[in-house]
């Protein structure tokens, strides 16, 4: 009889922690790769997706902040939007539900897009931003590099909408390919590459009453904020960050990611973090506009309770806008 030797539970830890390690090493062996081969431009933010749980509760308020809304858009998997472009060229985009059993549907198939969304909406409800979304011009090798990298969440998305909701309404061409860190469940980055020609489209409205021109900085919490550094110069293309006691600032090529820690929230933006909640979350925007003198005036007229802090009118979360927006001069 052949007696075989059980491995101590030391030896499996043991084990547990080689793997672990050659796994860390792997992910660093990439990144030396990348950096020594030919540099890659720092991605530039494209839009900021903004879960809500009705798109005409979220067009009445959003108005009501200023805000000029393009049309009501369905995408084939069962989300719809009506987005917020500005002048830099970014977009924020309210999402709402349009076809409940199409979205479960297409989560059950594969789509990361969707399934995110139905995620975080159970754990979240409607209050925050779910998604970051940066540019690409080759969406076909970002999900290889992300699965090098030990942070690809799904399958690349490819899909057609139309840009309203009439009939002869332009089709609109995109390929999503998606990246998140495990430990931040309730955040996922994608790059989104336009397969259409644009020039064939009529330009969006991007001139809004309350003179905003640009997404300035997406702020984002966690008590740690270094933990996550990596995760996002690795989907940004951006090794340079700027690492100060209130957390640390990357930059993209056309707005800054700001990372705060609890300190920071407080000190910048007078808001309390959620006491022992760890992972990576949006909590806000600050807005370039050229109409700060005149926002106090706009809000007032319109219901709009708002504060000023460090130079900045914040308005807070309510239903139809999830998170903060923070104005300041441009």
């Amino acid at each position: 009889m052949i007696r075989r030797r059980l491995a101590k539970p030391d030896r499996i830890g043991q084990t547990a922690r080689m793997k672990k390690t050659k796994k860390v090493k792997k992910a660093k062996k990439a990144r030396k790769a990348e950096a020594s081969a030919s540099p890659h431009q720092t991605r530039s933010l494209d839009h900021v997706v903004m879960p809500v749980e009705e798109i005409e509760l979220a067009r009445s308020r959003l108005a009501a902040l200023g805000f000029k809304l393009a049309e009501t858009a369905r995408h084939p998997f069962g989300t719809e939007n009506a987005n917020i472009h500005f002048r830099d060229g970014t977009f924020l985009e309210p999402l709402a539900i349009a076809q409940r059993e199409t979205c479960e549907e297409a989560a059950r198939a594969g789509n990361a897009f969707v399934a995110h969304d139905q995620a975080w909406r159970f754990r979240n409800g409607v209050t925050g931003f779910s998604a970051i979304a940066f540019t690409s011009d080759d969406t076909r090798a970002d999900p290889k590099r992300f699965k090098q990298l030990g942070i690809s969440a799904g399958n690349r998305l490819r899909f057609k909408r139309r840009a309203g909701a009439a009939k002869g309404a332009p089709k609109l061409s995109f390929a999503l390919a998606f990246a998140s860190d495990m430990r931040a469940p309730d955040l996922m980055l994608f790059t989104c590459q336009a397969r259409h020609d644009p020039a064939n489209l009529p330009k969006p409205v991007t001139r809004h009453a309350n003179g905003v021109a640009a997404i300035r900085q997406v702020v984002l919490h966690d008590a740690n904020p270094s933990d996550f550094q990596y995760f996002l110069q690795d989907v940004m293309e951006q090794r340079d960050q700027n690492a100060h006691s209130f957390g640390l600032d990357i930059e993209a090529a056309n707005c800054r990611l700001t990372l705060l820690n609890d300190a920071g929230l407080q000190a910048w933006f007078g808001l309390e973090a959620e006491p022992r909640k760890r992972g990576l979350e949006v909590k806000g925007l600050v807005l370039a506009t050229t109409r700060l003198d005149q926002l106090s005036e706009l809000f007032n007229r319109n219901g709009i309770e708002w504060r000023e802090r460090h130079g900045r009118i914040i308005v807070d979360a309510a239903p139809g806008q999830g998170a903060f927006f923070a104005f300041e001069a441009k």
